[in-house]
This record gives structure tokens, C-alpha cells and sequence, in this order.
């Protein structure tokens, strides 16, 4: 058994939750699921292990990054390791064995551990399109933390160096495709809230400090940097045709095309027309963005129709 910590944040997984922990508890030596008080039965599924201890929080403003980090400094963990996990991730057979051969002969220098992910959708691997998402996903107990975005939040490391592992771990899902379009159309406020975050500074936090992520998330925010300044709709077209074409989603079948389809133009798309609404609300308003009463303005409107608070503690 590692001497690692998993912690997993749920809020009515009882669909994934089993086979999760299935997986990861006899590995690692402490589970720690930090629950949104469910309404299903996660926390009785969760409860049924013998080294998975459940700890209810309600979400911060920041959601998933605000809620990890919260785990981070409450949860009593003791081992020297930390995983961070979906409920509806499961690290493979030779991911585990690789874990158990090499964790153990890390250097004290090594605080981050790089892992492949890969995506399970309609029950298919998908090979082309994004194939591998690099991610630090485990790391040093109090040698890292989450950074604080609303959506597409990373580990990050506040001292030492990563090392890649060799083997992947699965993003597999097991809703329906309405569920997963409806899961979708929540990420696009929050995605949408990080644009208009990046676009007018409404935190008063810069965009760009985006170091000690990994050089594949590094180069991610970059990246989606510079997405974020290219043209309202037209973006989300060639975003697309880059993953479905230039990236080999087409070989993965009908099911790539759906995936590439709802992720890479329908969801991206989504957010463009939440920030294209609320442009139009600020021009009917006569509100400039860019002044103190503008932004005021733009942060109350977030969280009046979208639920989500921003505050000068949030960051990008």
C-alpha cells in the first residue's frame, strides 16, 4: 500500500463513486472524500470502505479549486503523498503497478508526478483529438496546491520538479448524453466567468501567473491566452476543426465526432454567446468594462444571473 492520501470531491456521484474507490483504496493507505452534502447515496457507498473518511463542505465560490485547497489544509492527512481524483477517474491497472515501483525511490527534489489521462466517452477510448492531457495530479503533502480559476484548474507546485509517468489514467464518465450536455452548459458560466475575468481583470489578479503547472498545462493556459483574444464564435469554429481534423478525432468514429462535437465547437460556442450576452448588456447599459463602476457592474451581473461571486481574493 502507497503512502499516499486520495482525495476525492463529490456532489451526488453515487454513479462513479463504487467503481473509484473500487480501485484506488486497496493502493493507497487514506481516502478522504470531501462531499457537497449529496442528496444520493455517495456518502453511504463512500462510508462502506474501511480507509475512506468522508468530510461534508459546501462548495467555495471557486468550486473545485476552492474546495480542494480546502481539503489540502483541513483534511488530517499523514501520509508523505497526495492524489487528486474525479469520482469518475480510475487510474489503470499499469498506472498502479508504475506507481508502486517508482513512487517509493522519488528523491526528496521530485514533488509533482505528471500523469497521461485519457478519455473514455460512449464507452470508447479516444484516441485522436486531445489524447494525451498531461496532468500533476500527485504531489508532495504541502508542496503544492490549486490554483484558483473557475474552470480548467490545475495542481500547482510552490517548490521542487515533476517527473511523467509512463502510464495513463481514464476520464470515463457514465452519464447520458443529456446529462453530459446539461454538465457542459454549467461549465460555460464558469468558463465564461474566467473570460471576462481574463478580459477586464474583474479580481484585480493577473492572468499570466501560470508557472510551476506542468509544461503541458503551462503551455495550455498560453494557449487558451491567446484563444480567448481571437473573435467571438469564429474561435470555437476553428477550435474544432483543429481537434476533429487536424488532430485525428475523425478516426475515433461517430463517437469522436460527438465528443469533438459537444466539447471542441458546441461547448466552446455556449461560452462565446454568455460573453457575447453579457457585451450586449453592458452596450445597452452604456457600461465600460474597463472603469471601477463598469466592472462593479459586470461582477453583480455574474452574480445575479449566474450564481457565481467573484471577490478580490478569486484569481485566474
Amino acid at each position: 500500500m502507497l503512502d499516499i492520501t486520495t482525495i476525492i470531491l463529490t456532489y451526488n456521484e453515487e454513479l462513479h463513486i463504487k467503481r473509484c474507490l473500487d480501485i484506488i483504496c486497496p493502493v493507497v493507505k487514506d481516502v478522504f472524500v470531501i462531499d457537497c452534502f449529496s442528496e444520493d447515496r455517495t456518502v453511504e457507498i463512500a462510508q462502506s470502505y474501511a480507509n475512506v473518511h468522508v468530510l461534508q463542505h459546501e462548495w467555495p465560490t471557486t468550486k473545485y479549486a476552492g474546495q480542494l485547497n480546502w481539503a489540502l489544509e483541513n483534511a488530517p492527512i499523514t501520509t508523505k503523498w497526495v492524489m487528486r481524483l474525479d469520482a469518475d477517474e480510475y487510474p489503470m491497472k499499469d498506472l498502479v503497478e508504475e506507481m508502486q515501483q517508482k513512487i517509493p525511490s522519488l528523491g526528496d527534489e521530485i514533488t509533482g508526478i505528471v500523469l497521461k489521462r485519457r478519455h473514455i466517452f460512449m464507452g470508447k477510448w479516444m484516441k485522436g483529438g486531445i489524447y494525451p492531457v498531461k496532468l500533476l495530479r500527485i504531489f508532495r503533502y504541502r508542496k503544492a496546491m490549486c490554483e484558483q480559476r473557475f474552470m480548467d484548474e490545475h495542481i500547482q507546485l510552490l517548490e521542487g520538479q515533476s517527473v511523467e509517468f509512463e502510464h495513463d489514467f481514464c476520464d470515463h464518465s457514465l452519464i447520458n448524453i443529456s446529462e453530459y450536455c446539461k454538465k457542459h452548459i454549467n461549465y460555460a458560466y464558469r468558463e465564461a466567468t474566467q473570460v471576462l475575468n481574463e478580459m477586464y481583470h474583474l479580481t484585480g489578479s493577473a492572468s499570466d501567473n501560470i508557472t510551476h503547472l506542468g509544461k503541458q498545462a503551462e503551455k495550455k493556459h498560453r494557449i487558451k491566452c491567446k484563444y480567448n483574444r481571437l473573435p467571438l464564435f469564429w474561435r470555437s469554429f476553428a477550435y474544432f476543426v483543429y481537434r476533429y481534423f487536424l488532430r485525428g478525432g475523425f478516426l475515433d468514429g461517430k463517437e469522436g465526432f460527438i465528443f469533438a462535437f459537444i466539447q471542441g465547437w458546441w461547448y466552446r460556442t455556449l461560452v462565446d454567446v454568455k460573453v457575447f450576452e453579457v457585451m450586449k448588456w453592458m452596450k445597452a447599459n452604456h457600461l465600460d468594462a474597463d472603469s471601477p463602476e463598469g466592472r462593479q457592474a459586470l461582477k453583480q451581473y455574474i452574480e445575479d444571473h449566474w450564481g457565481i461571486v467573484l471577490t478580490s481574493r478569486d484569481s485566474v
